[in-house]
């Protein structure tokens, strides 16, 4: 036997083999499987070819060894495809169809040409096999001719998916009948999958790992509201079980997307469970999972922040608290841990209410603050106040009013003030105080309805509460806009009303505000027809010298332009004490 035998043999043979392999592949379950049972199909009806060349005599030429040469490296490129599809997370493949489609498409590019270099018509096989393979050539070559035509419907579906707040659950339940996710298991084998990306790949994209894990986590909710019986962990049927909202995102590992028990901080701040991090730094990465940049060094430090306010969420929504905070003694049966929790969550908000600076920045490092607004929503009292007292004293630091209101804070410190205890409604005035110093932050707390909620407080608080409102509504009308929504929600009438109560200890704060809204021409008008003048009067010629001032501030805005004013103010002895004031008085008097 020639060394021409030889490799005939040989190529057929492997052939024959990868062909076998291609055929035994198991059902594609997923978005590619018309693409991928195609291939299959066109691959499996070449066998006879190999079967009879195998069997015959016939010397072949060079140039039909290199045909198959060339059609067994598109077999091996082809087997690797379709596993890669068959076997990798069912989202990514969604999302990454079109990308997928042009693999197939070079693919069949690449078997095309191949056969295009064997002759059949001069090869010694049957007719039969003859006619067999020039009709799958030419299904080869009008599959190169046709483009792939996207699911429009799953695309738009995908979209839906991706929304974080109230998806529409019948694109949900439809999306997992697509991607055949419709169990536990299922979506537990399609965590596996998009986790090992993660893990033994060069790394996701940040933003397709960040869209297939936001998907992944609305399909699960979506099967779980379908499968209240379904067999899960414990912490699952405890959420089953009490109906409790969807984990909050922060509370999820970015990795393996499951409520964190212990978290650890890597040196890029990012946050992630203990056992996951570290099994992706046993495997070799050098970088950070989520942000993809390059870690400085591989220390992992517990973020005791962000466990503590997940041991607060637990409780506060009847889920079992973590199994390794199991430090307390003493634990009684059924409690849940509740004791050594609410220790830890006391601890932790007692440290941000009366900490120091350096206190403070820790905890914004271990990523805090998105989580207490998080907290700010929380149906229970409790956990609310302790919530909006932190961001309070957070806020105080100036780096860090900028990441209160970006993580979205400021709708939600509104709504304690409307809707909280009389404790959260006055350090939600405070807090919205305190982030009102930045002018971009005035327009934004006045757009998001705080001005009404403050003037309750004003009207309804206890005194703390009165000061609170007052110097936020202060502030806030610094910016023109916010002045005509305090008009706008009748704001004088309260104020004369505490103006005109000396004993109510809140002088300075309604003439400065008075002060302030004269400033604009409906403000003047309002605050003239509430008949300030005789009150006044009486702060000019008896008042503090801040008040003092406030005072005749006001009245010169009152008087200016216009003479009835300044009738009644002559009448009332203004001239007499302003002319004290000019004496005795400051000199902004």
């Amino acid at each position: 036997m020639g060394p021409m035998d030889d490799a005939k043999k040989e190529v057929v043979s492997q052939l024959g083999e990868l062909i076998k392999d291609i055929s035994g592949l198991p059902e594609c379950r997923n978005v590619s499987k018309e693409l991928y049972s195609d291939l299959v199909r066109r691959v499996k009806l070449l066998s006879p070819l190999f079967e009879e060349l195998k069997d015959s005599d016939e010397e072949l030429s060079d140039d039909v060894i290199l045909g198959l040469e060339a059609l067994k490296i598109a077999f091996i490129r082809a087997i690797e495809l379709l596993r890669s599809v068959n076997e990798g997370s069912k989202i990514f493949q969604a999302l990454q169809m079109d990308k997928i489609a042009v693999k197939f498409r070079q693919l069949t590019e690449h078997i095309e040409e191949a056969l295009s270099q064997i002759p059949c018509d001069k090869l010694n096989i049957s007719e039969e096999v003859r006619e067999q393979i020039e009709l799958v050539h030419v299904q080869f070559k009008r599959a190169m001719g046709r483009m792939h035509s996207p699911d429009l419907q799953l695309e738009m579906d995908l979209a839906m998916a991706q929304k974080e707040k109230d998806p529409d659950l019948s694109i949900l339940k439809s999306l997992s009948e697509k991607l055949h996710l419709r169990t536990i298991n299922n979506l537990k084998r399609e965590s596996i999958a998009i986790h090992d990306m993660v893990i033994y790949s060069d790394g996701v994209q940040d933003h397709c790992f960040e869209t297939m894990s936001l998907i992944l986590r609305n399909l699960k909710d979506c099967v779980v509201m379908g499968n209240p019986n379904f067999d899960a962990s414990e912490d699952e049927k405890a959420l089953i079980k009490h109906r409790s909202p969807v984990i909050p995102d922060d509370f999820r590992c970015p990795i393996s997307l499951e409520l964190m028990k212990d978290p650890v901080i890597v040196s890029t701040g990012q946050t992630y469970e203990r056992s996951c991090i570290q099994k992706w730094l046993d495997a070799g990465h050098k970088t950070c999972p989520k942000t993809q940049q390059t870690l400085l060094h591989t220390a992992l430090t517990p973020n005791y922040v962000l466990k503590s306010l997940i041991a607060l969420w637990c409780e506060s929504n009847g889920v079992e608290l973590p199994k390794i905070q199991n430090n307390c003694s003493n634990r009684r049966s059924g409690a849940g841990g509740s004791d050594c929790g609410r220790a830890a969550i006391d601890g932790l908000f007692q440290k941000l209410a009366n900490g120091n600076s350096e206190q403070h920045r820790a905890a914004t490092e271990a990523g805090a603050i998105p989580l207490l607004v998080e907290l700010l929503s929380s149906t229970d009292s409790r956990t609310q106040e302790h919530a909006v007292t932190a961001l309070l004293n957070l806020s105080i630091h100036e780096a860090n009013k900028g990441s209160i209101v970006n993580a979205g804070a400021i709708p939600d410190i509104v709504d304690v003030l409307k809707n909280g205890s009389m404790e959260a409604r006055e350090n939600a005035a405070a807090t919205l105080f305190s982030l009102s110093v930045l002018d971009e932050n005035k327009v934004a707390i006045g757009a998001a309805g705080a001005i009404p909620a403050l003037i309750n407080l004003l009207c309804q608080g206890t005194p703390r509460g009165k000061k609170d409102a007052a110097t936020a509504i202060f502030n806030l009308s610094i910016y023109q806009g916010n002045k005509v929504r305090a008009l706008k929600a009748g704001i004088v009438a309260p104020l004369m009303g505490l103006l005109k109560d000396a004993g109510g200890g809140m002088m300075d704060e309604v003439l400065a505000i008075l002060a302030i809204l004269a400033s604009h021409q409906e403000g003047k008008a309002a605050i003239g027809q509430a008949e300030p003048m005789p009150v006044l009067v009486e702060v000019i010629r008896t008042g503090s010298p801040r008040n003092r001032e406030n005072a005749a501030a006001l009245l010169w805005s009152l008087c200016t332009g216009d003479v009835q004013c300044l009738r009644i103010a002559k009448e009332l002895g203004a001239e007499e004490v302003l002319k004290e004031l000019s004496e005795n008085g400051t000199d902004l008097a």
